[in-house]
């Protein structure tokens, strides 16, 4: 055997049905598209959703509430997770740009100061938000925070 007289295997390779090419190709005419209608003409694109004349599944549902298009989203950081950081990275100065150095947040994000659970490092913070309860204990021990 060499490479010249090398052959798939039978059956394993078939040609492509070649449509619309006549009557002798057993697949011409309606080139098996079965006969008029919009899905036998070329550039048929049916509606994403469309249950044919049956009303579609999303209309069916119940709809609730609504998505508020002047909604502000904030990245959550809690007193503990500062505290985490804090005792990381040895940094005690966090502005957005230090936070996006440590990969807390993404450049998009706006940040908010929560209060969950405990801080003994006198932290400076700058966020564009902060909850009563984290600010207080920010300056409770020694700290402050920057509202941007």
């Amino acid at each position: 055997m060499d490479l010249h007289n090398l052959t798939p295997a039978a059956g394993s390779v078939r040609d492509n049905k070649r449509k619309g090419r006549g009557q002798g190709s057993g697949r011409g005419g309606t080139s098996t598209k079965g006969h008029k209608g919009a899905k036998s003409r070329s550039g048929y694109k049916e509606k994403r959703a469309h249950e044919g004349g049956q009303m579609p599944l999303q209309m069916r549902l119940p709809k609730r509430g609504f998505k508020n298009p002047n909604r502000e989203a904030f990245t959550a950081i809690n007193l503990d997770q500062l505290q985490t950081l804090t005792d990381k990275h040895k940094v005690n100065e966090w502005t957005i740009e230090a936070l996006m150095k440590y990969n807390v947040i993404s450049r998009t994000d706006k940040v908010k100061l929560l209060g969950r659970g405990a801080l003994q490092a006198k932290v400076n913070l700058t966020a564009h938000a902060a909850s009563e309860t984290a600010r207080k204990a920010v300056e409770a021990v020694g700290g402050s925070i920057t509202i941007v």
